[in-house]
């Protein structure tokens, strides 16, 4: 099971907590967090500011920063790097994503990786990887992606993260359609806002 995500979407880190605080310590799961990148997704897209113009708060530099610190530690750091940069970010509201990232990297005691987040050197990497989880998806959707037993699909978008059974009978739910092979899409309007409590 792949949960493609990237750290500044809230339904992204609603998600990672859902399956990792919730599923995972009660199911046997061969979970793998993947960065996905709001700033591949969105270029071209019509009322999307280009990254390259948001400077210190660009949807790039997180991303890119969780590459390095998985080329250089191992892809089990993108759930420390996530779980600190959302805690900080969604869970706190800090702002600044320059601010946040700072943070993250002194907690995961590699400043040195600060640099990574202003470099192109890895964008091929994060294209690569965003293409992985997106390529049996489609391109007109969002994150999270989560893919199940060789199926993938967008979502779920939680509004906030289910706990206990709930969370189970979630899981539970959304791999039985993902191993429907006709299994396209549900959806309903939002109603709630956002509750990362």
């Amino acid at each position: 099971m792949d949960l493609y995500v990237d750290p500044v979407c809230p339904f992204a880190w609603l998600a990672f907590r859902w399956l990792l605080d919730e599923v995972e310590p009660q199911r046997e799961l061969d979970l793998h967090v993947r960065l996905m990148s709001l700033a591949v997704l969105n270029e071209g897209r019509e009322g999307h500011t280009p990254e390259a113009d948001k400077g210190d708060d660009s949807a790039w530099r997180p991303v890119r920063v969780g590459h390095a610190l998985a080329e250089q530690r191992g892809e089990q750091v993108i759930r420390d790097f996530v779980r600190a940069f959302g805690t900080r970010f969604h869970d706190r509201e800090l702002r600044g994503r320059d601010r946040v990232l700072r943070e993250v990297l002194s907690e995961l005691d590699a400043e040195d990786l600060y640099a990574a987040a202003d470099s192109d050197e890895r964008d091929d990497t994060v294209r690569r990887v965003h293409a992985e989880g997106m390529e049996p998806v489609g391109n007109d959707v969002g994150t999270p992606v989560l893919h199940v037993d060789g199926v993938a699909f967008f979502g779920p978008v939680l509004g906030a993260v289910p706990r206990g059974q709930d969370a189970l009978d979630m899981f539970d739910g959304a791999v039985r359609l993902a191993r429907f092979p006709a299994f396209y899409e549900l959806k309903r309007s939002r109603s709630q806002g956002i509750s990362f409590g």
